[in-house]
This record gives C-alpha cells, structure tokens and sequence, in this order.
C-alpha cells in the first residue's frame, strides 16, 4: 500500500499546545465505524467483532457485526459476571453457542430479537450466520507471561477468563513479530492489555511507554487495524478503539511497539496468521 502522510486537524477538545502528531501510514486496514461502549465493561465484544469485520473487509466482504445482541446472548449464559466483562475468546465462544446478528438487525439492546440473519440475499439464522462469519476454531489466542513456560498453553490467572480458555504463550518479541506479520498480511487482530500507564493518552491519541510500574493490568482490549511510524522512524500499531471518536484521530490510537511488548496481555487472531 503507499505510503500516505496522515495530518489530522485537532479536535475542539484540544488545546493549541496539543496538536495531533503526524504519523506516516504504512498499513491501514479496512474497519467499520468507530462505536462508543459507553459505560459498558464490554470492551472485548466491540474489539473482538471488529477484528473479525476487519478479517471480513479485507477478503472483499461487507461484514459489520451486532455488539448488542452478544450483549443479550451473555445475559442468558448464567456463568457470565453481571459487569459483562470478558476476554477476546469470551466473544468467539458466545457466538459459537447462541449465534450473531448483522448490525444493522439490532443496534440497541432495546430492539427485538430477530429470528433470523441476512446477508447478499441468503437468510441464515443467527447460528449460522456466525459460523459463516467465523468457523468453529478459527481464532486462536497468544499470550505472554513469563510466569509460565514459552511455547506451551496456559490459563491466565485473570478475572475477565471467568471461562479458563487457554492461551499459548509466546515471549514478547514472538508475539509482537507474529502480530504485526498479521496485520501487514491483512488479518484483523484483537488486542487485550493494561491502558492504565500514564503514557497511553486517549485525548492526543497515542500510547507510549513513560513511567513503567513493573506490573501489567488487564484493564482494555481494541483492535489493530494498521502499522504506521512517526517522525523519528519509530514503530506504531493503529488502534481501533470503542470510545467514540471524540479524540485526536477520530477514534484511533497510535501505540508504539515498545508499549505493546510491555503492556499486552493478549492478542486474538486467526490461527493460519501466526
């Protein structure tokens, strides 16, 4: 893909001082509109279905998924927490069992259950409608801990796997390798990892590593949608977030490589991309 210089203009919400750095573009892949969770824990959700919409775009699919109705679908699980929280697989596993609407069949937790899924004139039920969106064992995810052994699956010790799926460990470089190897081949990725460093900056919209606590929470997931680099050469994944695009980049993040490696948890993506 050429290279394009992205200048974005700053948002109103930005001081003349806070202007949005120019990053160049080096992959950009396709995604759906930019949501906001709100006050919703159900950031896996959005982040895992635009992985999979990206997957979809860049095969010359039109695929835009319903948050809302995996919404529903995990009030009906009774193992689920009432915060709603999960992981990336937590997402892949729910549509497996009860199925996933387009976006446009509901948009709102509110709208009524539709019976049935359409897409390019095929009706489908909703279980059928996500097999064909993502197959059974599709998604694979990597983790990377040193507490446990690289190379080999373990089970995160984490809140949010109230369900105890499986990761296989990698160490930090592997997974930074095999993730942007999946972005540049045109794979949508899911990303779970700790948002709480003061150098990860909704408002400018960038992620950089500052002052390092030694510790890595489990606080957010977003999808990676591209590769860029700034002035200086250094390297960046594209976010997609799920905040609204009331930021520098109109919903997107720019967030160094040095930040992934020490501040990712998990990513989510399709097992032949690795």
């Amino acid at each position: 893909m050429k290279r394009l210089l992205l200048f974005l203009l700053p948002l109103l919400l930005l001081s003349c001082d806070e202007q949005p750095e120019p990053f160049v573009i080096d992959v950009l892949n396709g995604y759906t509109p930019v949501k906001n969770q709100g006050k919703s824990q159900l950031c896996w959700a959005y982040a895992m279905l635009a992985a999979i919409e990206t997957e979809h775009i860049m095969q010359g699919d039109s695929v835009h998924l319903s948050v809302a109705w995996v919404e529903r679908m995990m009030e009906r699980d009774s193992r689920a927490p009432k915060s709603k929280r999960g992981m990336g697989m937590t997402l892949i596993n729910l549509i497996q069992c009860y199925g996933v609407v387009p976006y446009d069949a509901m948009m709102s937790t509110d709208d009524i259950l539709p019976r049935f899924a359409f897409m390019l004139g095929a009706r489908y039920t909703p279980l059928e409608f996500a097999h064909s969106v993502c197959a059974p064992n599709e998604y694979i995810g990597l983790g990377t801990s040193d507490k446990y052994p690289y190379d080999a699956p373990f089970v995160p010790d984490l809140k949010d796997n109230w369900e105890r799926n499986e990761l296989w460990n990698v160490s930090p470089d592997s997974l930074l390798s095999i993730t942007e190897r999946a972005v540049r081949n045109h794979h949508g990725v899911c990303w779970e990892g700790d948002i709480s460093e003061r150098g990860f900056d909704w408002k400018r919209g960038v992620a950089r590593l500052s002052l390092i606590d030694g510790s890595t929470t489990d606080d957010h997931c977003m999808s990676i949608v591209g590769l860029a680099h700034d002035a200086e050469g250094n390297p960046f994944f594209i976010m997609k977030n799920s905040w609204g695009k009331h930021n520098a980049y109109d919903g997107l993040m720019f967030m160094s490589y040095d930040y992934f490696k020490k501040k990712t948890i998990a990513v989510f993506l399709k097992g032949e991309s690795e």
